[in-house]
């Protein structure tokens, strides 16, 4: 194409790229204003989840008189063959139970004493379990749902129905008690409510109708973040296209535009790349296409065989202990314990003795798990990396990290304490984290070690942001309100 060519051809382009940005702007930009305000306010108020030391805290002192059945027998009752995903002994109010998930993901109870089958649990009982979970006997049960907004993710799916118990605390703590099992799987406060309908509830579009059929959500949010990535593109092309450096406007410049237009041109360009480069990674964290393959990497081969018949049963209880979970590391069978402050205890389950996890038992393991993918290399990382870090949470540490020679690049993170895969990735996965997280939270090595700079530059760039979906918004009204009077406009008489 001759360069007249490419002359002629761009007033038909540029007045396409106008229309395009001017109408995908009208609509898109409450959608930008209303992702950059709920972002702010997510970086500080998560979406309600009962954690581990929560959960810990709420269970009574574990009793192991009455926990006769031993782990062989617990995993015969409930017809488990092979180690299972999880499995751990707690209390359900006065009872000794083994807590049984099979590597399908199905979820039995079992009664430590007699092992009979326990569920479902109704109203009654699930308000009695709230009550001694809060600490509050005027906990009442309010309704028995699927789902509400609150519980809306999938990873709730196999504990589902819930029984909702308001605790009728000061806070509006509201607990949800699995009808299946029996054990309280999420709190919620009147503080996180609230702070949720501003944040997380409108960011992910996490609406209850919509959120319930994950594929119907899952093109949603593709579809709409892809018509804003393609507002967000045109707005940038003309932007550039505005602004003049050199050969300025009239009384020196480089914007044609004043007023809101002003506004909308200069900080889009600063912050529109921020802006692309935002809706961008939210659109590509959806897996459009399938294009990041996610290899899951089964853990459950790595455990390799289950409890010993032989296994010292009863064992002795450290003081305090809320939970006992089982571990296996290559068919060792281990115990671990969690105290009501969270911190865990780990012994030898044949010995009582403290576990010592070798790396040539690790390395083992591992090659027991995945014959033919050798290791590469191993190291034992005692601070967070660009590849192992918590961000807003913890993570394991010290921990090793296994480097196996495979087509996927897998790593594996392991537990020094007790030989626990606590983490692995793929190449797809690791490619995933630097077109996601690292534009879309601003997970950058050298800012998230730094909480206060790292909030600072965030708020910076949601508040630019925020201007040009502001002034975006007021130009599209300004536009509707004309074309409204125009149509409204009496015909001229004859």
């Amino acid at each position: 194409m001759t360069i007249a060519a490419l002359r002629r051809a761009w007033p038909p382009c540029r007045r396409a790229l106008y229309l395009t940005h001017r109408w995908l702007g009208i609509a898109g930009c409450l959608l930008f204003a209303m992702w950059f305000a709920s972002g702010l306010v997510m970086m500080y108020v998560g979406f309600p989840a009962l954690t581990q030391p929560e959960r810990l805290h709420g269970l009574p002192p574990l009793r192991l008189a009455g926990a006769v059945m031993a782990p062989s027998a617990a995993l015969a009752a409930g017809s488990i063959d092979g180690p299972p995903a999880r499995m751990r002994l707690e209390m359900l109010q006065t009872e000794p139970v083994w807590r049984l998930v099979d590597r399908e993901g199905r979820q039995q109870v079992l009664s430590a004493r007699d092992g009979r089958r326990l569920g479902p649990f109704d109203a009654h009982q699930a308000e009695a379990i709230a009550q001694a979970f809060a600490g509050q006997p005027q906990a009442r049960w309010a309704e028995t749902l699927a789902r509400d907004q609150w519980t809306v993710p999938g990873n709730l799916d196999a504990l589902r129905p819930l029984h909702r118990i308001e605790v009728g605390d000061a806070a509006g703590t509201e607990l949800y008690v699995s009808a299946r099992t029996g054990e309280v799987v999420r709190d919620t406060t009147r503080h996180e409510r609230f702070w949720n309908w501003l944040g997380a509830v409108p960011h992910w579009l996490y609406f209850t109708p919509l959120r319930a059929d994950a594929p119907l959500w899952h093109d949603v949010v593709v579809w709409i973040s892809g018509t804003c990535i393609a507002s967000a593109i045109t707005g940038l092309l003309l932007g550039v296209q505005r602004v003049r450096l050199r050969r300025r406007y009239r009384h020196g410049a480089v914007t044609p535009y004043r007023g809101w237009m002003a506004w909308h041109h200069l900080v889009g360009l600063v912050g529109g790349i921020f802006v692309l480069s935002w809706i961008a990674s939210g659109w590509l964290s959806m897996n459009p296409n399938g294009w990041f393959g996610r290899d899951a990497v089964d853990a459950a081969r790595y455990q390799a065989a289950g409890p010993s018949a032989a296994l010292p049963w009863p064992p002795v209880a450290p003081p305090d202990a809320r939970e006992l979970q089982l571990l296996w590391l290559a068919g060792r069978p281990l115990l671990q314990w969690h105290d009501a402050a969270g911190a865990s205890t780990v012994v030898d389950a044949s010995s009582g003795q403290p576990a010592v996890i070798a790396p040539r038992e690790i390395e083992q393991a591992v090659g027991r798990a995945w014959p033919g993918r050798p290791i590469k290399s191993r190291v034992l990382l005692t601070q967070e990396d660009r590849h192992w870090y918590g961000h807003h949470g913890t993570v394991v540490l010290p921990v090793w990290r296994l480097v196996l020679a495979d087509d996927a690049g897998t790593w594996l993170h392991i537990d020094p304490t007790n030989g626990q895969l606590v983490g692995s990735s793929t190449r797809n996965s690791r490619l995933e984290r630097w077109l996601f997280n690292a534009p879309h939270s601003l997970d950058l090595p050298w800012l998230i070690q730094h909480r206060p700079a790292w909030d600072g530059v965030v708020i910076l760039l949601c508040s630019a942001g925020l201007v040009v979906a502001g002034s975006g918004t007021v130009l599209g009204w300004r536009r509707l309100r004309r074309q409204r009077k125009v149509r409204r406009a009496p015909a001229p008489r004859p």
